[in-house]
Parts: structure tokens; C-alpha cells; sequence
């Protein structure tokens, strides 16, 4: 994930000078957030934030507790990853739901957002969380929208109540009404959204609320456009009262301008945030976790819980089973690319790790994994269980089968025996070997 890779790298920067030292002046302290103003404002953070945050960061950062620390350069990063924190939120908010179910969601937003596509997401995160989520198409004027949202709850098995051109305000009325009598017990209305924003939008917006009394208003923006992303969720919260934000695409967000500046802009909390194309790629937005990912300290929590969806808990003690026993198969190492695969790939996971920041900008050869697959899937199942029966004649069927070289095959096979070896060793030391979690 590249999410603000250009400002997290620009800050790491800055503060790796600092922390090199064993003493810090004011004076240095005031020429890095010097720095660090620069680099938000290059990453399209707005004004009035960078000014608030850069006093808030600059009077704190040279009191004496810091200047006289044993680690100053430590304490003005923690200084800052608690203020960029509470420039965004300070935690996660979560959804409401109504008492009296079904909770209506209603979904707003500019065209070319991501809304619809959200509105399947948000609905596939609920169903995980037990919920019963009802799609609602009311946007009639995108040729093919009601087809588009129709697709999306498909993929993702939630069905969609649309009454095709018909008012949008009269259908609203009538899938609430649908999802009490059916058993639903949250509604997700997707809206038409428009190019840039007019009164006929609003009043349309307007109308559904006052009709169905929605318990989250939810506006989605593209984080891409930065500062723009203000200015549009200013606009709608002035005429819609919006109760949060979804940011899409930010999974592509190099800069980080729009995270950085809507909460505290528009008074409003980021509530969740997309992060992939997979409709499976939405994350609740925690600001702390956000903050970190600025500062290069990367996102421990966030990694755990992607973990935890990708590998259940008796398929984590199998393979801690497979590793003391060293009976590890290239059909586990398979289904560790899977996993993988579903935690967003190496560099998503890289990213999330501390100490990593450099190492996830870095150019990883993740197609090379994928050869290592195709390579696997080329052999015979008692090749995966047993490798020493891939002689030579074997190996040379292996890598046309793969549409490799016969040297990427020997590469692979003895990388895994390496490992292996790694694995026994640690086995047999002295010492006893612990799996690491």
C-alpha cells in the first residue's frame, strides 16, 4: 500500500537527522518543523492545519522535559505522532445504529467517488460484523448505475432493492418499509452524484433525508484530490449534516492531504477508509494507526488484524506444528502466498511493519512470487510433499510447465531447502526453539 509513501518518507527524513543527536537547541527543533511545514504543505495538507499543528508540535517540543531528555529527538517524534493523531480524530469512531432497526446508512458524494462500489464494501463489512445489509439503488440518472450497484451486490451476495427511474425519495421510503418486513437491519442507500455540486443534488439529498430519517449520513471523497476533499465535505456537511466520511482510494494516496485535514476542517470523523480494489479492501480509520503510518513506525495493529482474517487460528498452529516437526511442504509455502495475497500483498504487509518505511518503497519483485507459484503448481503432489524426487529430467518438465527457466526452478528448491535446514537448526539448538507467536 502506498498510503502517504512521499509524506512518510519526507518525515522519516526529517527526524532521522534529529534523532542522530545527542542534544537538541531550540534552534534545531524550530529549523525541522520548519521541514516538516514544507513537506505537509507539498502533500496538500491545508493551510490553516499545517499553521495549528506546527505551533501545537513547536511549543511542546522545546520545553525543557525535551530539550534536557536523554532522547530528545524520540520525544519530539512522540510529541508529533500525538498531535498528527489528534489532527485526525484521535480514535476510531464507529458506526451508530438505531434502536429501532433497520439503521438506514445514506450515501452521498460526488460522481467518479467511489461511492457505489463503497456502498458493496461497506455492506460486505457489516455482514462479516453479523449484520443483514440491504443495497438500495436511488441513483436514476448515471446511465447503468442500477446495473453497476446490481453487480456489486452480487459479487458480494447482498441484495439490491431498486424500483428502476421511479422518484429516488419515494424508493428510499419503500426499502425501509422492505427491510422491516423482511428482516433487514441495515439499509444502505446509494445516491446519483453529480460532477460538481448543484441545488438540484442537494435537494434530492435533502428529500431522501427527511424521508427516511437516516441514523449515518456518510459522504464519500476521493482522497486523491487532496484539498479539494475539504472543500467538497464542507459543502455537503453545511447542507447535509453528514455524521462521517469514507475516504476511497487510499490505497494510492501518496500525499495524505485529505486524511490529514478533513477532521479537523469539517469537525467531522473519517470513518472508514478504502484501501484496494478487492471489495474486501475497507479498514475502519483509526488516526493513531494513520499517524504511525506517516512517521515510519508502521501499523502493528492493522497487520494483526489482516493476519487474523487471512489465517485462522487452528491453520496458525498447524503450521508452528509443520515448522519444530520441519515438515514444511511446498503446498504450505502455497498457502502462505495465499495468505499473503490476502493481506495485500508483500508491500503492504512491509509497510506496516516498523522500521520498514525505506524497505516498502523499494522495488520488490512481487511477480517473482508468483513464479514461485506457478512453479509449485507444476509439480505433481508427491514432488510438492517429497522435493527430493524432482531430479533433473523433472525439473526441466517443472519449468515448462511454469513457463520459467530450469535455473528459476533450481532457485526456488534450493531456497526451500535452505529454509528447511534454517528450520531444523533451530530445532536442534540447545537452547530449544520457540515459535515466535
Amino acid at each position: 500500500m502506498a498510503v502517504f509513501s512521499n509524506l512518510s518518507e519526507k518525515i522519516s527524513h526529517i527526524f532521522s537527522k534529529l534523532t542522530k543527536r545527542g542534544k537538541l537547541t531550540e534552534l534545531e527543533i524550530k529549523e525541522a518543523m520548519r521541514e516538516v511545514r514544507v513537506a505537509l504543505l507539498e502533500a496538500d495538507v491545508n493551510f490553516m492545519v499545517v499553521k495549528n499543528l506546527i505551533n501545537s508540535i513547536t511549543e511542546k517540543a522545546v520545553g525543557e522535559k525535551v530539550l534536557k531528555s536523554l532522547t530528545p529527538g524520540q520525544q519530539v517524534i512522540k510529541i508529533v505522532n500525538e498531535e498528527l493523531t489528534n489532527i485526525m480524530g484521535g480514535t476510531n469512531e464507529k458506526l451508530n445504529f438505531s434502536s429501532n432497526p433497520p439503521t438506514v446508512i445514506l450515501m452521498c458524494g460526488l460522481q467518479g467517488a467511489g461511492k457505489t462500489t463503497m456502498s458493496g464494501k461497506l455492506g460486505l463489512y457489516l455482514r462479516k460484523q453479523g449484520k443483514k445489509p440491504l443495497l438500495v439503488a436511488c441513483d436514476i440518472y448515471r446511465p447503468a448505475a442500477i446495473n453497476q450497484l446490481q453487480v456489486v451486490g452480487k459479487s458480494v451476495d447482498i441484495p439490491v432493492f431498486e424500483k428502476g427511474t421511479q422518484n429516488p425519495v419515494k424508493t428510499s421510503t419503500e426499502a425501509v418499509e422492505y427491510a422491516k418486513r423482511y428482516g433487514y437491519d441495515v439499509v444502505i442507500i446509494d445516491t446519483a452524484g453529480r460532477l460538481q455540486i448543484n441545488e438540484e443534488l442537494m435537494n434530492e439529498l435533502k428529500q431522501i433525508k427527511s424521508a427516511v430519517s437516516p441514523t449515518e449520513i456518510l459522504l464519500t471523497v476521493d482522497s486523491m484530490t487532496g484539498q479539494e476533499a475539504v472543500n467538497v465535505s464542507e459543502t455537503f456537511n453545511n447542507e447535509l449534516d453528514i455524521t462521517g466520511v469514507i475516504l476511497t482510494k487510499l490505497d494510492g494516496d501518496t500525499r495524505g492531504g485529505a486524511a490529514l485535514s478533513i477532521r479537523y476542517m469539517v469537525k467531522k470523523p473519517i470513518k472508514f477508509c478504502g484501501v484496494g480494489e478487492k471489495m474486501s479492501d475497507i479498514e475502519p480509520f483509526y488516526p493513531d494507526r494513520m499517524a504511525s503510518r506517516i512517521l515510519g513506525m508502521g501499523d502493528v495493529l492493522s497487520l494483526i488484524e489482516k493476519a487474523q482474517q487471512a489465517v485462522t487460528e487452528e491453520e496458525a498452529k498447524e503450521l508452528e506444528k509443520k515448522f519444530k516437526e520441519n515438515s514444511f511442504t511446498f503446498d504450505d509455502y502455497l498457502n502462505q502466498l495465499e495468505s499473503l495475497k490476502k493481506m495485500g500483498g508483500l508491500k503492504n504487509v512491509l509497510g506496516m511493519l516498523p522500521g520498514m518505511g525505506a524497505l516498502k518503497n523499494a522495488e520488490i519483485d512481487e511477480d517473482k512470487l508468483m513464479k514461485n507459484k506457478a512453479i509449485i503448481q507444476s509439480m505433481t503432489e508427491k514432488e510438492r510433499l517429497n522435493p527430493d524426487l524432482i531430479k533433473s529430467s523433472n525439473r526441466q518438465r517443472i519449468a515448462k510447465g511454469s513457463g520459467v527457466s530450469v535455473q528459476e526452478v533450481n532457485q526456488l528448491i534450493k531456497q526451500f531447502e535452505q529454509a528447511k535446514e534454517l528450520m531444523k537448526q533451530m530445532k536442534n539448538n540447545k537452547r530449544g526453539f520457540k515459535f515466535p507467536f
